[in-house]
């Protein structure tokens, strides 16, 4: 972890704050005592600290929502607004809810190809309303990231990030992991782009960094006929089969045992060799937080032996969401799946 020795540009940087939802834009209504989204144009007012920041900064609302309510169709407004905008802002903040906060950033990581801008996306456990909050330091922190530029002038971060407490994480790399602890997310597969402390201490490793410039190219189509199957031990051949068969489904990702362990009971392994001979394309990831599917034991190769592919270290978040994103490009199942092994934007280590 290196400090940086970045520079703040010449002018004063502008930032668009876009707003979806989410504790932290909530604040008590003092005649119910219940939790109610503040305007945001009155930002200033709820966090004057940010006056200090001396940048231009607008928003953009949408209607606000539970992040359990999150869907593609709000990923697709998120990116034509940054789409729409691009040019003009320096950078991008996200406030979003915490419970859907990692799907959001692996989608938008793969609509926005070519990103070259940072696009921060932080939350709170707490109101921002609230006197004890860890709302007002996430969105001031995540201002000054989305200012922040390197000693050419060019951003610091240049991808989609999470900002929580202490860290800076790479968007489609993280994992909500506490309900209740204010870092609440973490990158277990993946090293942290910043720590925040004193100051803010960049990681230039680990930064994303593409090796051409090109011009910002976004996706607004998405496929959703994908789903999960979560093993467990007990899983009978007519559930397997039945979940197979859900109609219209064209990519499932598997989140098997350990090292991408499975089943080897003839039904099961059959049972899958089938539903990717129907054309469906299967993706194997582990269910641990750390690690990924490796070829080290045979309860592995059996299931890779049925046309299964490797998930690697991908998260579920972004497995899932990657996999949306291809079908959305009207790719066939043999594109999908040689697609998904390749690395499009740092989610895996290929």
């Amino acid at each position: 972890m290196t400090q940086s020795h970045a520079m703040q540009p010449a002018h004063r940087p502008r930032i668009l704050i876009i707003y979806t939802g989410g504790t932290i834009g909530m604040i008590e209504n003092p005649s119910t005592g219940c939790l109610e989204p503040f305007d945001f144009t009155h930002l200033i007012d709820n966090v004057p600290k940010v006056r200090k920041l001396n940048f231009d900064i607008d928003n953009v609302s949408f209607t606000p929502i539970d992040s359990s309510d999150m869907s593609p169709a709000h990923w697709v407004e998120i990116v034509r607004t940054i789409g729409e905008n691009y040019r003009l802002y320096d950078g991008f903040v996200l406030l979003h809810g915490t419970d859907t906060m990692a799907y959001t950033a692996s989608a938008l990581s793969f609509m926005l190809e070519n990103l070259a801008k940072p696009v921060i996306i932080t939350g709170s456990q707490l109101p921002i309303g609230e006197v004890r909050t860890d709302g007002e330091e996430n969105l001031i922190t995540a201002l000054q990231i989305a200012a922040q530029t390197r000693d050419d002038g060019r951003p610091m971060v240049q991808e989609v990030a999470i900002l929580f407490e202490n860290y800076l994480w790479r968007g489609n790399r993280a994992t909500k992991m506490s309900a209740d602890n204010f870092n609440a997310f973490k990158s277990n597969n993946y090293p942290p782009l910043a720590q925040i402390g004193l100051g803010i201490h960049y990681n230039d490793d680990a930064l994303y960094r593409r090796n051409e410039r090109r011009p910002l190219r976004t996706h607004v189509t998405l496929d959703s006929d994908v789903m999960f199957i979560d093993l467990f031990p007990g899983i009978t051949e007519r559930t397997l089969r039945h979940q197979l068969a859900t109609p219209g489904v064209k990519g499932i990702v598997l989140k098997t045992y350990g090292a991408g362990n499975a089943p080897t009971a003839p039904w099961f392994t059959s049972a899958i060799a089938e539903a990717i001979a129907r054309g469906i394309v299967i993706v194997n990831v582990t269910q641990c937080v750390n690690g990924g599917v490796t070829k080290r034991y045979a309860a592995g190769d059996a299931l890779s032996a049925t046309g299964v592919i490797s998930g690697a270290d991908i998260t579920a978040e972004a497995a899932i969401t990657k996999m949306m994103h291809l079908f959305g490009l009207n790719l066939s199942p043999a594109e999908v799946a040689e697609s998904f092994t390749q690395s499009l934007c740092g989610e895996i280590t290929a």
